[in-house]
């Protein structure tokens, strides 16, 4: 084993076993794996930090960023998560690498190679994180309140508090309102995503994007998957992928 230390911090045991052994069959060994905010907290206080920390973002207790409001950490770091190809394409500008799960082996070869021929000269982490907190913090993006419909030649102004869901249907997009009625949106599910509260919505999957405050009933469904309920009825069964249920059970705790 090359003699290169390093610390995967992840709270889904299975991925960060994954992850290590991905990382042990490229000739590394992975010495620490963190679960949480708090563990990583406690352990780079008292211990030395590592040349480079495999970080999940979205962590059972919090967002990794808070490990180093607590703690100067100056190790370089690739980021595992999910954030959109927009940061990805950014910060690969300035030699931060991000991997997205499900982690492709030679994407995750490179990122290695690359922390290697550029360890010397890599960024501090500080600069780093703060580049990078701007990108997805939530205090820098505007959250709306409402939704202007067009309907014929009038304006509908439709609260965000009204809205059970948004979906899409044959590449339109879709508010669907606590009377039931459904309006047709000019954004797109994704353009929606980025400007909502994320503490009321959660997109289930690639067709819908569901309100907490709408939700009747959840249910396990076939292939580890959730089937949702809401109490203003859809004429579609509303499913939560796979890959999101962990995270949606988070954004429901």
């Amino acid at each position: 084993m090359n003699p290169l230390q390093i610390v995967i911090i992840e709270d889904e045991r299975p991925a960060a076993r994954l992850l290590e052994r991905k990382i042990n069959a490229l000739g590394y060994e992975v010495q620490i794996k963190l679960t949480s905010v708090d563990e990583a907290i406690e352990w780079f206080l008292n211990n030395e930090e590592p040349d480079l920390i495999f970080l999940d973002i979205q962590l059972s207790d919090g967002l990794s960023f808070e490990i180093f409001e607590q703690v100067q950490v100056k190790s370089s770091i690739i980021f595992t998560t999910a954030y959109d190809s927009y940061a990805l394409r950014a910060f690969k500008l300035n030699s931060i690498d991000f991997l997205l799960k499900p982690i492709n082996n030679n994407e995750l070869e490179v990122a290695i190679n690359k922390f290697n021929e550029q360890r010397a000269s890599f960024f501090a982490f500080t600069e780093q994180f703060n580049l990078f907190k701007s990108f997805i913090s939530p205090k820098q993006k505007e959250i709306k309140e409402r939704f202007l419909i067009k309907i014929g030649t009038q304006i509908k102004i439709i609260p965000t508090t009204e809205i059970i869901c948004f979906f899409s249907s044959n590449k339109i997009s879709y508010i669907k309102t606590k009377e039931g009625r459904d309006y047709i949106i000019d954004q797109s599910l994704d353009e929606i995503e980025k400007t909502i509260d994320q503490a009321e919505f959660f997109r289930i999957n690639r067709k819908h994007i569901i309100s907490i405050s709408a939700i009747k009933e959840i249910i396990n469904y076939s292939n580890s998957r959730l089937k949702i309920n809401l109490t203003y009825p859809l004429e579609e069964e509303l499913i939560v992928s796979r890959e999101k249920v962990n995270l949606f059970k988070q954004w429901l705790s």
